[in-house]
């Protein structure tokens, strides 16, 4: 099998789950990653695997399409989904994890599959013979330039942000309460930092004043919309992001007995819910000025952080226009996966890796490429990211948005219908991989 070796370029999400696919049925690969030698400007440690913005793989939901897509994943054998399970840490209804622990299973699950090669330093040129690119959207400018000569299409852009990671011990417990949104007072998963009228608006003066990294005015187009900065937000009205990420609705302040004007959740980064995340606060602020506007939150007056917020722009290719319906660039043997393709979201990272693998196994054995229902979260993304009919390409999520309408004329509530979709796409999705035993049966995972 040596002569169906295959290259993977990028020790990401999407990287590592294409690697383990490949290596399980049988073929055997060099994965490249090129930290530590190379330093990306989102990365902080050398690790497979590491996760640069939340550590939130969202919904766990069966009625949404987060959840839906996780469920979609664990069905099609996803390595990665369940090493996110097993590192999971309280989130409420989401499924976060701490991120030492999960870049470390994702280390170990490489390590026990002899037949991948991880090999560290920067790849600047498109690698010969079959290779899959998933080096994600902060690709090296030196890849970046030959990949898109190759693809031949522009490169499109967005700025992406991370919100700052504080210290547990530094923060004042007497005024945080932990809840979740309509849970009782003291139960939950979320601590919560409460705003009367007068504090929230005079953070949200310091907010919007504040220096920023990337000094410009930024429209709409320009930032990825589930990641835009606090202070952008804010800056579109002064209530907008008390309708957002410090609405308070559903939590109660123990202290008052009362809703207060406005909250801050923070959720835990780890086990040990040593470190918080500030959520919703991804931030273009320097750091001089996070510590300074940060602090005025209640309870965050003396917080040390871990990490600091950071911004910085993604690329992806026009993927509709460059790429095949299983993301290969026509006419040759090389395919993208991850973010650089425009599908956004760590479990889709995850899904473009594995449905990488499995193009690249059928390629090598003749077979026909993996068509997924599009009644599902994945199929549906898919064949939006893959249609050249799509104008105005741009980073998306999974989303019930994307798949037909029910056919049977029933009206629904939103979340019955919801509730059908995923019962129709999982229904769906084990009728196809039934026809795929080169793919998906036992004897197909070496």
């Amino acid at each position: 099998m040596e002569d169906m070796r295959v290259t993977v370029v990028g020790g990401g999400l999407a990287g590592c789950e294409c690697a383990c696919q490949l290596a399980d049925r049988g073929i055997p690969v060099t994965l490249h990653e090129m930290r530590p030698q190379t330093a990306s400007p989102a990365h902080h440690t050398a690790s497979l695997a590491e996760l640069v913005c939340s550590n939130s793989f969202k919904s766990t939901r069966p009625d949404s399409a987060a959840g839906l897509l996780k469920e979609e994943l664990s069905r099609m054998g996803s390595v990665l989904v369940s090493c996110a399970r097993a590192a999971a840490v309280p989130a409420g209804g989401a499924l976060a994890v701490d991120r030492a622990r999960f870049s470390r299973l994702v280390e170990e699950q490489v390590a026990a599959r002899p037949s991948i090669e991880v090999v560290r330093g920067e790849v600047r040129d498109v690698p010969e013979g079959p290779c899959v690119i998933a080096a994600g959207p902060l690709c090296s400018p030196a890849l970046s330039e030959r990949l898109l000569a190759l693809v031949g299409g522009d490169a499109l852009s967005f700025f992406d942000a991370a919100a700052p990671i504080v210290d547990a011990s530094t923060l004042d417990m007497d005024v945080l309460f932990t809840q979740s949104r309509y849970g009782e007072a003291g139960g939950g998963d979320y601590l919560n930092a409460p705003l009367d009228r007068d504090e929230y608006e005079a953070f949200i003066d310091a907010l919007v004043g504040a220096e920023r990294v990337v000094l410009r005015d930024f429209e709409r187009r320009d930032l990825f919309q589930a990641c835009q900065p606090a202070e952008e937000v804010a800056r579109t009205g002064r209530d907008a992001i008390r309708f957002g990420a410090m609405k308070p609705v559903g939590l109660t302040d123990p202290r008052t007995g009362r809703r207060p004007w406005a909250a801050v959740q923070l959720r835990a980064e780890n086990a040990e819910r040593s470190a918080y995340n500030l959520v919703g606060f991804q931030t273009n602020l320097t750091f001089a000025e996070q510590r300074r506007v940060f602090r005025m939150i209640p309870g965050l007056e003396n917080a040390e952080f871990f990490r600091y917020g950071v911004m910085h722009r993604n690329t992806f290719v026009d993927s509709p226009r460059v790429l095949d319906a299983t993301f290969r660039v026509p006419g040759t043997r090389v395919r993208l996966a991850g973010q650089i393709t425009g599908t956004e979201g760590y479990t889709e990272a995850i899904a473009s890796g594995l449905l990488a693998a499995l193009n690249t196994v059928a390629d090598l054995a003749g077979a026909d490429p993996v068509a997924l229902p599009r009644t599902g979260a994945l199929g549906s993304l898919v064949a939006y990211a893959t249609d050249p009919a799509t104008e105005g390409y741009q980073p998306m999520h999974a989303n019930f948005g994307l798949v037909p309408p029910l056919s049977d004329g029933r009206r629904r509530s939103k979340r019955d219908r919801y509730a059908a979709y995923a019962e129709r796409a999982l229904a769906d999705l084990d009728a196809y991989l039934a026809t795929r035993p080169d793919l998906f049966g036992g004897a197909a995972r070496a």
